[in-house]
């Protein structure tokens, strides 16, 4: 009766049937996974911005890598800036996704070492090669607050590093790279400016990260699921309706064999 799944076509129908299980399966546990992972970085976020700020000298050192643990941890430093040594950060985006440049300007600290501070967005001009139009940093000591992040690099951004840039023009906010362009110790990673904006809104301070959202990716594994559920049930579906066609085909090659005898 059922011997026809055990046709070329049929064997080759399952096989692909029996390979589709596994891999929807996989898939959706990699969705899954990423859902468990989302909710654990807003849980981090969350965490880090709502802490009591600490000094950014107690959380990292000259070539010190950020650990995940300190990502968006709230910070403070106190300094002058020099902003002779101020640089800008290419194919930035603002708030509202319009292209820029971001200001990074050295905090030096009281004993001689340099936090990296990120100050925020700028439009460019209309030459993109040239120095966009930056507002001054703050004269004398300031002290600043700000989110810490870890040292932007290739591998970690997506961002390639090119090379042959403008004067006072980079691809990324790296510590070792501007430590060897000052000749000073700078901290490892960078303090995101929150406190003090500048009163006409120029830099323009990076918001904080989204710790609200955790997209839809509970909902793609609950997806990838039951399509793996699906496929079981549609092949039995496909089995069932190919023995009733089957059936149907030998009664009415029964029933036109009948006829003449019976005429």
């Amino acid at each position: 009766m059922y011997r026809f799944v055990l046709t070329r076509q049929w064997v080759c129908l399952t096989l692909i049937a029996l390979v589709l299980i596994p891999v929807m399966i996989k898939l959706g546990f990699w969705q899954y996974h990423r859902h468990v992972h989302r909710v654990a970085q807003n849980q981090l976020i969350e965490a880090n911005l709502r802490a009591k700020p600490v000094p950014m000298t107690e959380v990292t050192s000259p070539g010190h890598k950020v650990p995940r643990a300190d990502f968006w941890r709230a910070v403070t430093a106190t300094g002058t800036y020099d902003s002779a040594h101020e640089v800008v950060v290419r194919m930035r985006t603002s708030n509202d996704d319009k292209v820029g440049f971001h200001v990074v300007t050295p905090l030096v600290l009281s004993d001689g070492g340099v936090v990296l501070v990120d100050r925020g967005w700028v439009v460019g001009g209309d030459d993109p090669r040239a120095y966009p139009p930056v507002p001054a940093a703050p004269a004398g000591e300031v002290t600043v607050t700000g989110r810490l992040k870890a040292d932007e690099t290739s591998g970690g951004s997506g961002i390639k590093d090119r090379k042959g840039l403008p004067d006072r023009q980079v691809m990324l906010i790296n510590s070792e790279q501007q430590a060897a362009s000052l000749g000073r110790p700078v901290l490892g990673g960078y303090l995101e400016l929150t406190d003090p904006a500048p009163a006409d809104g120029s830099p323009e301070t990076v918001a904080d990260p989204d710790h609200d959202s955790i997209g839809a990716h509970m909902a793609y594994a609950v997806q990838w699921w039951l399509f793996a559920s699906a496929v079981p049930v549609g092949w039995l579906v496909l089995v069932r309706r190919e023995k009733r066609d089957r059936e149907e085909a030998a009664a009415r090659a029964e029933a036109a064999e009948q006829e003449p005898a019976t005429a």
